[in-house]
């Protein structure tokens, strides 16, 4: 299923939040599937600054609500990521690659994220 090229607004939206800025960033990066677990500990680990054995429960709760309510099912609307809600993977697509010039511009115009953006 071949899809329409991204417009650069919609890109713009999709990089609003630094979130899913940490998100696309690592799935640009990894170039695999990863678990909702594995997005929440980049987030932890680029947005709050903090190693995993430090962070609370409420906090890593909080992460992964945002990501399953919020953050997977806007990038999946737009076709970036694919999300398998049995084994909780997200799986990136052909899509994201087409973000990637863009995407790294704005990850790097962003002060509080250091580059790359890796697991």
């Amino acid at each position: 299923m071949s899809r329409e090229p991204i417009e650069f607004d919609t890109i713009l939206d999709l990089c609003r939040d630094q979130h899913r800025r940490i998100v696309l960033a690592v799935l640009a990066e990894e170039h695999r599937s990863l678990t909702l677990d594995d997005l929440s500990k980049a987030i932890l680990k680029y947005n709050h600054q903090t190693p995993v054995t430090a962070a609370s429960e409420e906090v890593l709760t909080e992460i992964r609500l945002t990501l399953y309510h919020e953050h997977i099912p806007k990038l999946e609307s737009e076709g970036i990521i694919e999300y398998d809600t049995e084994r909780q993977h997200v799986v990136p697509t052909k899509q994201l690659d087409q973000l990637n010039p863009s995407l790294f511009a704005i990850i790097e115009a962003d002060p509080g994220l250091q580059v790359p953006v890796a697991l």
